[in-house]
C-alpha cells in the first residue's frame, strides 16, 4: 500500500463528514464546487477536485506535516522500510542490531552516510528526509489541468487568509513555470474563472486583493512591494536562483566601471530578486512540473533550483512547497512525496485523454522509406476528414533524432503526399535551426484553425509544454535517444482530449522505439504500452454552443401566498386567557423474572406491568410573564396579573405554558394569509452561465459537459439537423 492510496481513503471519509475542521469556510468552498447530493462538479475536473481535497486534508486535518512524518504515522516497523524501498543486506542488519540501533538509526544513516546512500541508491529518499519544510507532489496525467489546480489552491488559500487573517494561511505564492513559458503560465493563471471556484462573497474579496506579476527580462528586481501580501509571482528557474550566470551584461552596464567588479555586481542583482521574494510573508512555492524543483540527482541545474527553494525557506516563512507533475515515478519507484496520483489510464477512462486502445502500431522490420509511407497513408486514410470543435483539421507529428534524418526523410514524405493527392505545403518542419517566425508560429499560434499545416516534421521540438489541440497522431522515426523521457513526451503529445471528439489517437513506433517507450512509461508512470493499449474510455467530453441567445421566455401562472397586515386596533387589556389542563402523560413499564420453562426459549418471563405518571416541569409566573412580554411585546405587569389570576400558586406546568402561548398568538395575530395567481416568465437560456468566446469576429457562448459514453445516445447534435 502506498501513502497516496491511504490518503485517498482518509480524504473520502473527511468528505463524508462534510469536511469537518476548525475552519468551516473550507466546507463552504467544497460544497460550492460540488453538489453534496449528486456529487456532480460545477467547474473543476474530478482529478483537480480530488487533489484539492487531499491538499486541504493535509493542511487542516493533518496540520501541514512533513512528508516523512506522514510515513511514520501510517507505516510502522518493517512496513515503513518496504514502503520506502529500503532493502538492507543481512550484514548491514547485523551491524545495526549489534550497535543497538533501530529504524531511527537507519534513517540517520540515510541523512549522514554518503556511502550507505550510494550503496542502496537512496538519493531521492535522502532529499525527502533532509527537507526542512513540507513538500508535496500532486501527480496528475497530462491534460488533467495542473496549472488550473495550482491557481485553485492559491485562490482557496488566499480566501481562507482573508477570512481568517490571524491564522496560518498563504498570503503569497511563487509559481515556477516549466521552461521559459512565464507569460503563458501567467496568462493561464490570470484567466482562470475564479468565480466558478470561490463562492460569491469570497470571490469578491479575492479578486479585489490578488496581484499577478512576473519576473521580467531587463529588470533588476521584481515589481512588488516588499513585505506585502496576496501576490502571485510567476517566474522560472532562470530568473530566481542563487546564481549570477543568468544576469546579462546589458542589465549591469551602468553599475560598474572596473571589469573586476562584474561577478560581484551580477551576484548582487541575482540576490536582489531573491531578497524581494524572501520578504513576502506566509509564502508557498509551486512548481508546474515537479522535476524542476525535485533534485533526484538529475543534474547540477536542478540542484541549484532546490538550493533556491531552501534559501527562501530559511529567509521567510515558507508554509508549503507544492509540485505538480505527470510523471510520479523515478527509476520505476514512485516518488515518496506523492500525496495524490491520477494516472494516464485513469485519464483515458475519464475522457480527459483520447483513447488509444488498439492504436499503438509498431514496425519490427521495415525500412525508413516504407515506415514513412505506411504511417502517412494510414493517417490520411483514418483522419483525413477529422476535425475538432473549432474546425481545425487533424494533424500528425513525426519526430526525428537529428536534423540530418529529417532532411533525408522530407522528400519521401512529400512524394507520399503527392501520391495521395495532397499538397506538400501541409508540411511544417521545425527544429533548432528554424527561423524565428517558424518557431513562434509553432510555439504560440499552432492552434489557429486557419493554418494550412497537417504534418509536422520535428527535431527536439513539440514535447513538454507543447499543446496542439488537433494533434491526433505521433510517429517516432528511428531511435530517439534523447534524455529526460523525450520518447515518452513525444509519443504522448497526441493524447490530449478535445470536446466532442469520438476518435482515438494513434501512435506509430519504429522497432527501436518500442522498448524505449515501454520502459519510459513504466519508469515514469508505472504503466506499460499494454496498459494503454487495453484501456477503454468510459467518459466523454463535449462542447455545447449556444446558437440562439434571444429565446422568448416561457410564461405560466403560479399560485403564491402573501402575508398581509390587518387594519384593526387591538385592546391588549381585554385579552382573555383560559387555563386548559392537559392530560397527565404516562408510560408503562414491564417487570420480568428469570425462570426456566421446558419447551420454551429463553428464561425471561412476564410478571406484571406498571403505569408511571410523568411529573411535569414547572415555570414560575414571573419568569413566564417576562418571556411572554419579550416574545409578543406585551406589557409585563399586565401579563403577570393575568397569570396570577389563573395560577395563584405561582407555578405553571410547561404543557399549559405552551397552550397559553398559542392562545396569545391567536389573539394578537394582526395579519392574514391570502393566495393569488401571478404570471411568471421563465428564461430557457441564461448566457451568463456560458463562457463567451470570439469566433470569426462574432461572439459565441460555449460550455463543456462530461458524460458516460453509454449516455451518448441521448445527446442530439445540431449538425444532424442543420440540413
Amino acid at each position: 500500500m502506498t501513502l497516496h492510496s491511504i490518503l485517498k481513503s482518509k480524504v473520502a471519509e473527511w468528505g463524508k463528514s462534510n469536511y469537518t475542521s476548525d475552519y468551516p469556510v473550507i466546507s463552504e468552498i467544497f460544497n460550492y464546487n460540488q453538489n453534496p447530493e449528486t456529487q456532480n462538479l460545477s467547474y473543476l475536473r474530478k482529478a483537480q477536485f480530488e487533489a484539492l481535497e487531499t491538499y486541504w486534508y493535509l493542511r487542516l486535518v493533518e496540520k501541514t506535516p512533513h512528508i516523512f512524518d506522514l510515513y511514520k504515522k501510517y507505516f510502522q516497523n518493517e512496513a515503513i522500510l518496504d514502503t520506502l524501498n529500503i532493502k538492507l543486506t543481512n550484514e548491514d542488519w547485523r551491524k545495526i542490531a549489534i550497535s543497538g540501533g533501530g529504524l531511527n538509526s537507519i534513517f540517520e544513516k540515510i541523512r549522514e552516510d554518503d556511502d550507505f546512500v550510494r550503496k542502496y541508491r537512496l538519493e531521492a529518499l535522502r532529499e525527502t528526509l533532509i527537507l526542512s519544510y513540507p513538500s508535496y507532489i500532486l501527480a496528475l496525467a497530462m491534460g488533467a489541468g495542473k496549472t488550473i489546480l495550482i491557481g485553485t489552491i492559491i485562490a482557496t488559500e488566499f480566501a481562507m487568509a482573508l477570512e481568517y487573517p490571524e491564522d496560518n494561511f498563504l498570503k503569497n505564492a511563487l509559481v515556477f513555470a516549466p521552461g521559459k513559458t512565464i507569460l503563458g503560465a501567467l496568462k493561464e493563471l490570470s484567466d482562470i474563472p475564479y468565480e466558478n471556484i470561490l463562492p460569491k462573497r469570497l470571490y469578491k474579496q479575492f479578486i479585489t486583493t490578488v496581484k499577478f506579476t512576473y519576473t521580467r527580462d531587463g529588470e533588476k528586481d521584481i515589481p512588488i512591494i516588499k513585505g506585502s501580501g496576496f501576490n502571485i509571482v510567476v517566474t522560472n528557474t532562470e530568473k530566481i536562483r542563487i546564481q549570477k550566470h543568468s544576469i546579462t551584461k546589458s542589465l549591469i552596464r551602468d553599475l560598474f566601471v572596473d571589469p573586476s567588479q562584474e561577478d560581484e555586481v551580477k551576484e548582487a542583482i541575482a540576490n536582489r530578486r531573491l531578497q524581494t521574494i524572501a520578504s513576502l510573508p506566509n509564502l508557498a512555492i509551486f512548481s508546474d512540473e515537479a522535476h524542476h524543483t525535485y533534485g533526484l540527482a538529475l543534474g547540477e541545474e536542478l540542484k541549484r533550483v532546490r538550493q533556491t527553494v531552501n534559501y527562501l525557506s530559511e529567509k521567510t516563512n515558507v508554509l508549503v512547497v507544492v509540485n505538480t507533475t505527470g510523471t510520479p515515478y523515478y527509476k520505476t519507484q514512485i516518488l515518496k512525496d506523492v500525496i495524490y496520483w491520477y494516472g494516464l489510464s485513469q485519464g483515458i477512462k475519464d475522457g480527459i485523454l483520447k483513447e488509444v486502445r488498439g492504436n499503438i502500431v509498431s514496425y519490427p522490420e521495415v525500412t525508413d522509406k516504407d515506415f514513412l509511407k505506411d504511417i502517412i497513408t494510414d493517417f490520411f486514410k483514418n483522419y483525413k476528414d477529422v476535425k475538432i470543435y473549432d474546425g481545425s483539421p487533424s494533424k500528425l507529428a513525426i519526430y526525428f533524432p537529428k536534423i540530418e534524418d529529417l532532411t533525408n526523410a522530407k522528400p519521401v514524405v512529400e512524394k507520399n503526399l503527392i501520391e495521395l493527392g495532397l499538397d506538400p505545403s501541409v508540411i511544417l518542419e521545425v527544429h533548432n535551426e528554424s527561423k524565428a517566425e517558424v518557431k513562434d508560429l509553432f510555439d504560440n499560434r499552432i492552434n489557429d484553425p486557419h493554418l494550412p499545416y497537417r504534418m509536422f516534421l520535428l527535431v527536439n521540438k513539440g514535447t513538454e509544454g507543447w499543446n496542439c489541440l488537433s494533434l491526433f497522431s505521433t510517429a517516432l522515426a528511428r531511435k530517439l535517444t534523447s534524455s529526460n523521457n523525450f520518447c515518452l513526451q513525444a509519443a504522448s503529445r497526441c493524447l490530449r482530449q478535445t470536446p466532442g471528439n469520438i476518435h482515438k489517437a494513434k501512435i506509430y513506433l519504429s522497432k527501436e522505439n518500442v522498448g524505449i517507450l515501454d520502459a519510459q512509461l513504466k519508469e515514469t508512470y508505472g504503466e506499460t504500452l499494454e496498459d494503454l493499449n487495453r484501456t477503454l474510455q468510459d467518459m466523454r467530453k463535449d462542447r455545447l454552443v449556444l446558437r440562439k441567445v434571444e429565446i422568448p421566455k416561457v410564461s405560466f401562472k403560479k399560485k403564491i401566498q402573501k402575508v398581509l397586515p390587518k387594519e384593526l386596533l387591538l385592546d391588549i387589556s381585554k385579552i382573555e386567557l383560559k387555563r386548559i389542563e392537559g392530560e397527565k402523560e404516562k408510560f408503562r413499564k414491564t417487570i420480568h423474572s428469570l425462570d426456566e420453562i421446558p419447551q420454551r426459549k429463553g428464561v425471561l418471563i412476564f410478571v406484571r406491568e406498571e403505569e408511571i405518571e410523568i411529573i411535569e416541569d414547572f415555570v414560575d409566573s414571573y419568569t413566564f410573564a417576562v418571556e411572554l412580554s419579550s416574545l409578543y411585546r406585551l406589557p409585563l405587569m399586565l401579563m403577570y396579573d393575568k397569570l396570577k389570576e389563573l395560577y395563584p400558586e405561582g407555578e405553571i406546568p410547561e404543557s399549559e405554558a405552551i397552550e397559553l402561548k398559542r392562545q396569545i398568538e391567536e389573539k394578537v395575530r394582526n395579519y392574514e394569509v391570502k393566495e393569488e395567481e401571478v404570471d411568471v416568465a421563465l428564461a430557457l437560456i441564461r448566457p451568463e452561465g456560458f463562457n463567451k468566446e470570439e469566433r470569426d469576429g462574432k461572439s459565441i457562448y460555449v460550455t463543456e459537459i462530461v458524460y458516460h459514453k453509454d449516455k451518448e445516445k441521448y445527446l442530439l447534435k445540431w449538425e444532424e439537423f442543420k440540413d
